[in-house]
């Protein structure tokens, strides 16, 4: 889960020689893993009211916002560095803002929730696992590139791990009882969205300053 979206090379490169998605291939498989990431994120949205779980909850946001930064990426390819890493910024910026929300919601449900229905949690886990394996398995090819294709590959890997987490808690909620494993992995879950906003952010910016420089 997204944990998404966070470029996963240094900044110590020429960010003009990366690849920038503009290929026929790489469109259509943008074009699949968004439309599996918006399917699932329909599914966790109802699966979180019904199980009464936050990391539910915030897996489903950050499969919206995987949607999103798949559209996002598919019509920023081709447009110009500047535009892409603008885009890029946006990206991060917006997960930012995601991820103090599931922070702040998690601390609110620590003194008011109750604790979530684990079936459904875990198998809900388990099937987001499974789409977000599979659209890791497409993307892996382009695993590199600038920061507007980086994150797109980020997105998806993170989210795996967030599957993971969201299975675990189901497990440590089903043996305890307890709301507090939900909890713990949605602040994990908002931990990852702001950690990868941070890295989306500096290096969109590291590339608006290089365009800048390229244009002047």
């Amino acid at each position: 889960m997204s944990g998404c979206c966070g470029p996963s090379h240094d900044h110590g490169h020429d960010h003009g020689s990366a690849f920038d998605g503009a290929s026929p291939a790489y469109r259509r498989v943008l074009l699949i893993v968004l439309a599996i990431n918006a399917a699932m994120f329909a599914v966790e949205v109802a699966a979180g009211a019904i199980a009464g779980s936050l990391a539910l909850y915030a897996d489903s946001v950050d499969f919206a916002m995987d949607a999103a930064t798949y559209g996002l990426s598919f019509w920023a390819i081709g447009r110009a560095a500047e535009t892409r890493a603008r885009v890029a910024l946006f990206k991060g910026a917006s997960l930012g803002v995601i991820g103090t929300a599931v922070l702040l919601m998690a601390l609110w449900r620590l003194y008011s929730g109750a604790p979530p229905e684990p079936i459904t949690m875990g198998a809900i886990g388990l099937l987001a696992l499974a789409a977000n394996v599979i659209s890791a398995v497409l993307l892996f090819r382009w695993r590199d590139g600038d920061a507007n294709v980086a994150s797109v590959w980020q997105c998806t890997r993170n989210d795996a791990i967030g599957n993971v987490l969201v299975v675990l808690a189901a497990v440590g909620v089903f043996g305890t009882g307890s709301a507090l494993p939900d909890l713990i992995v949605a602040s994990l879950m908002a931990a990852l969205f702001l950690n990868s906003a941070f890295r989306i952010i500096r290096q969109a910016r590291g590339e608006l300053r290089s365009a800048a420089v390229q244009a002047g």
